[in-house]
């Protein structure tokens, strides 16, 4: 089976949420969301980011925000910032989440390079925490603080503002360059990332944001969990632009897995046809080259594919990638070995 590491989950939420119960969702599951510890092994799913992302005490006040993203074209405000007062308690609850299960012996938080592929090889998940959009981060003490207990990732946002940065608003379609760049408070936090060797997540910020970070980052650019914008004109997709930055920073895109940025026609719908996620993954290739294209799937975060329902049913994707005459060489690289070696080129161990 191939071996997949992958570029984004939304599973800790799942634990806390559980309770008590939250070790038990991991080791046997529910039947619920996407992921667990026995779909994991089951689709070749063998380590990947697991995301700290604070949930707003309130949703979109558009009671209608469904059936408009379901029927481009939509554009939906950003959520208001959330305090960091309100964010620190949640972001604890689901960093502590990942090490209960960490102390489970199933899974082991990565925090240098060679321990992804000690951990995958001894078959334990190889975990990195990442934090999606860093409303519990005031400063770069705190950053400290977040990297000696094994943050080796993050997003300055999601889509929201923080005091670092403006996430782009969900829109179709729509250009990723709606709003401002980095405050004074996001050049710092990037330059202590470059310091500290944590990776910068680039999905989720918008363009001015994007090439803020371009111009002042010495580490490759990352985009954990994005598609094309060429193919399907959501703001959170990426440019040819865009594309090609990171392409010359030698760095990486994971191809989201969410149906609405796969879909052609942006609707919030189950896409019903891998061959447009091999679309993305063709043009991702013809700009980033073999080195720079991975997996994001965005499970338990977002809308699958009919065909990749949860992590069970990845092995899917690599037959129709295989059907499309991807060679097994180039597969490994996607699936797996391309988020080890941006990883290697990041972290400083």
């Amino acid at each position: 089976m191939v071996r997949i590491f992958d570029g984004h989950n939304d599973f800790l939420q799942r634990v806390v949420a559980a309770g008590a119960g939250g070790t038990d969702l991991w080791l046997k599951g529910d039947g619920m969301g996407h992921l667990d510890l026995p779909r994991m092994r089951q689709g070749g799913l063998a380590g990947g980011f697991f995301a700290i992302w604070i949930p707003a005490s309130e949703g979109y006040s558009d009671p209608d925000a469904q059936q408009k993203m379901e029927n481009p074209p939509f554009h939906m405000p950003l959520p208001a910032e959330i305090p960091a007062d309100e964010a620190l308690p949640q972001a604890f609850a689901q960093a502590a989440a990942l090490m209960a299960l960490e102390r489970t012996g199933t899974l082991g938080i990565a925090r240098k390079a060679s321990d992804l592929t000690r951990l995958m090889d001894q078959g334990r998940i190889a975990a990195i925490m990442h934090m999606e959009g860093i409303e519990a981060i005031r400063n770069p003490d705190d950053l400290h603080l977040w990297h000696a207990a094994g943050l080796r990732s993050l997003g300055p946002v999601w889509s929201r503002p923080t005091r670092f940065a403006e996430g782009v608003p969900f829109a179709f379609p729509a250009s990723p360059d709606i709003g401002g760049g980095l405050t004074q408070a996001g050049r710092e936090i990037v330059a202590e990332c470059n310091n500290l060797g944590i990776m910068l997540d680039l999905s989720h910020l918008n363009e001015a944001g994007f090439n803020d970070i371009a111009a002042m980052s010495d580490a490759p650019l990352v985009a954990s969990h994005s598609g094309v914008h060429a193919i399907s004109e959501s703001s959170r997709n990426l440019t040819d632009r865009q594309l090609r930055q990171i392409a010359d920073s030698k760095g990486l895109v994971g191809l989201n897995f969410a149906s609405s940025f796969l879909r052609p026609d942006g609707k919030r719908l189950p896409l019903q046809d891998l061959d447009v996620m091999l679309r993305h993954l063709d043009h991702l290739l013809s700009i980033l080259g073999e080195d720079g294209v991975a997996f994001g799937s965005d499970f338990d975060g977002a809308l699958m594919p009919q065909d990749i329902p949860d992590a069970a049913a990845l092995p899917r994707l690599i037959d129709a990638m295989r059907n499309h005459s991807y060679g097994e060489a180039l597969i490994a690289k996607i699936a797996c070995d391309n988020w080890l070696g941006v990883l290697q080129r990041t972290w400083k161990d």
